[in-house]
């Protein structure tokens, strides 16, 4: 098999394949064309994709829902339950004589369980010592990106009930 020619000066291969190294580099207008069509082409269709969802999104329905009493949990007390779900957890805390406050119990920057800090007054995540308000779930300290959800409460003869779910 012959890989040189005869002169010696040139490989065979070369005449077979037509790269020319001091153009490789460059990106002709017909190839940038292109790209910024697909590119913008991609862009167009990821946009409509997110307007069609966002048009048929519909609101979450959250069922009512029977929490406590309002004199079964003591001041600086706590309560957990489940909402809206089975396997959702939630925190009641009973701030003040007339005052309540409901979070999810998943923490959000890993799902940790979070908990009360009576001698601090705060919800406390301890995965990664995160710090949230307990009179409106916002972060104090740590990594935690966005507050808790909250829980929205209504008080219905004598006893509290979720009616829903705030985001954070």
């Amino acid at each position: 098999m012959k890989l040189f020619r005869p002169s010696g000066t040139d490989p065979l291969w070369r005449d077979e394949f037509s790269i020319f190294k001091a153009e490789e580099r460059y990106v002709n207008r017909r190839q940038l064309t292109k790209f910024l069509t697909l590119t913008s082409l991609a862009m167009f269709t990821g946009n409509i994709w997110i307007a069609i969802r966002a048009w048929f999104h519909k609101d979450p329905v959250y069922p009512i829902r029977a929490v406590a009493g309002l004199e079964e949990i003591p001041v600086g007390g706590v309560k957990i339950f489940d909402y809206p779900a089975a396997n959702h957890p939630c925190i009641l805390v009973r701030t003040g004589p007339d005052s309540y406050a409901a979070y999810s119990q998943i923490c959000t920057h890993l799902s940790c369980a979070v908990f009360y800090s009576r001698d601090q007054n705060r919800l406390e995540c301890p995965c990664h010592e995160g710090y949230f308000s307990v009179h409106d779930g916002s972060v104090i300290q740590g990594p935690p990106p966005r507050p808790l959800a909250r829980v929205v409460l209504e008080r219905r003869g004598g006893e509290l009930v979720a009616t829903g779910m705030l985001q954070g």
